[in-house]
């Protein structure tokens, strides 16, 4: 059982309400299968260095540990190595921070060898600011300054040093993967199909949308994290034989940045996507700073590269959940949307404005489409196919005989960046 603890210093502009952010740690816990026994919030006025919480509050939580018979303490929010470790004291159980609980998740759910792998990376980063000299018995076995190593090295040192070692052999993996995904992008790049990036807060229902899209059966439950590794899967829209459509892993508020080192490379792909779809549970009370949070996300990874903040790519952002609003909000929230071209109302679960994201990504896919009229050999049977697999054509007739034979002219109109990748092939 699991009391979960928020601590919160003081009320920002930008801050989650109090409430809000407690709802949020509970489904965190939740999601990994946890059985919250009591939950409240703890105003930190002043931080404590030693506990983070004043006497008091350690004591409401120790009493609160005891009639819940409790066995774990999540403090929704950043200890240090000795607070952690002295909370433990004092409350005789178990106790992790916001960021051991992410890092406990993401273990349990990656299911991939990239997943498993950046999942270890950050959880050794993080493990590694946990060593606290708490083994005061292993002291050097023999004089000198430690700097080889071997038996005159403390055991905090010798953890240390294997996970440095551990982690510099990760960080060599991840960057092989790095260079994979960079040549599948390369070949999607040269194939070639339009990518769509979905992305948004943790739990807004990416992978509802993307089922919906693609008629796949990934994993989509009203758990926090649900999806950690990345999908795709092809999808047909108007006006577009063939695009790519990928899921990627939720964003949350308050993201360890080991998390967002780790998975830089996953992430990797919203940058090379050709349209961003920002995913909003318009529902949330804090759908607002739920957006600020991934905006901000997106700007550390360069996706943001226009003027003001502004997307770098096409950005259509999803409001979806539309059906779980009141009729007093569907009538405020519409009139907006109205006025905003990038803005459209889903469902995801039902269905509602399906259709016309479908309709609004081919238009973004195909808007800067321009007529070119080609002439190939008749028996060019791959350039003639990928002109209708990635084009849009509107004439082929018989143009005559060239020096191979039979020519045919076809009129199809292509993208710019369609263009480039034809002009590739004939290279």
């Amino acid at each position: 059982m699991c009391p979960d603890i928020t601590a919160r210093k003081g009320a920002r502009p930008s801050s989650q309400d109090p409430e809000a952010r407690l709802a949020e740690g509970k489904g965190l816990a939740q999601a990994i299968g946890i059985l919250v026994a009591e939950s409240f919030v703890l105003p930190v006025r002043t931080v404590r260095p030693a506990t983070l919480f004043g006497q008091g509050q350690v004591d409401r939580m120790r009493i609160a540990c005891e009639q819940e018979q409790a066995e774990l303490v999540i403090v929704d929010g950043a200890l240090s190595a000795i607070q952690q470790r002295n909370l433990e004291e004092k409350l005789g159980r178990k106790v992790i921070d916001r960021t051991g609980l992410i890092l406990e998740i993401f273990g349990e759910r990656a299911a991939t060898a990239e997943g498993r792998l950046q999942v270890e990376l950050a959880h050794l980063d993080y493990q590694q600011s946990r060593l606290v000299r708490s083994w005061t018995h292993l002291e050097r076995q023999r004089g000198g300054f430690g700097f080889l190593g071997g038996p005159g090295e403390t055991q905090i040192e010798a953890d240390r040093r294997m996970i440095r070692a551990r982690m510099g052999k990760l960080r060599r993996e991840l960057e092989q993967v790095r260079r994979t995904r960079a040549l599948h992008r390369e070949r999607r790049d040269r194939a070639p199909w339009p990518t769509i990036a979905l992305v948004g807060y943790t739990n807004a229902g990416k992978s509802t949308l993307f089922n919906r899209l693609t008629g796949a059966a990934v994993m989509a439950e009203d758990l926090l994290f649900a999806t950690l590794d990345p999908t795709m899967r092809a999808i047909s829209l108007p006006g577009v034989e063939k695009a790519i459509l990928s899921d990627t892993v939720g964003f949350i508020s308050d993201l360890p940045t080991q998390l967002v080192a780790a998975f830089r490379a996953t992430l990797e792909e919203v940058t090379a996507a050709d349209i961003i779809l920002h995913v909003r549970d318009i529902s949330a009370p804090d759908s607002t700073l739920q957006k600020r949070q991934v905006l901000e996300i997106l700007g550390e990874l360069g996706v943001l590269g226009g003027e003001g903040g502004e997307p770098a790519l096409p950005m259509v952002e999803l409001w979806n959940k539309w059906d779980l609003l009141p009729p007093e909000r569907e009538a405020e929230l519409a009139a907006l949307a109205e006025a905003d071209p990038d803005i459209l109302p889903i469902s995801a679960d039902t269905g509602l404005g399906i259709a016309q994201l479908e309709e609004r990504i081919g238009a973004l896919l195909t808007t800067s489409a321009r007529l070119h009229r080609i002439t190939l050999a008749a028996s060019d049977g791959q350039r003639i196919a990928w002109l209708h697999a990635h084009g849009e054509v509107l004439a082929e007739i018989e143009a005559g005989e060239g020096d191979n034979g039979p020519l045919r002219q076809i009129d199809v109109r292509l993208t710019d960046r369609e263009w480039g990748r034809y002009e590739g092939l004939e290279t």
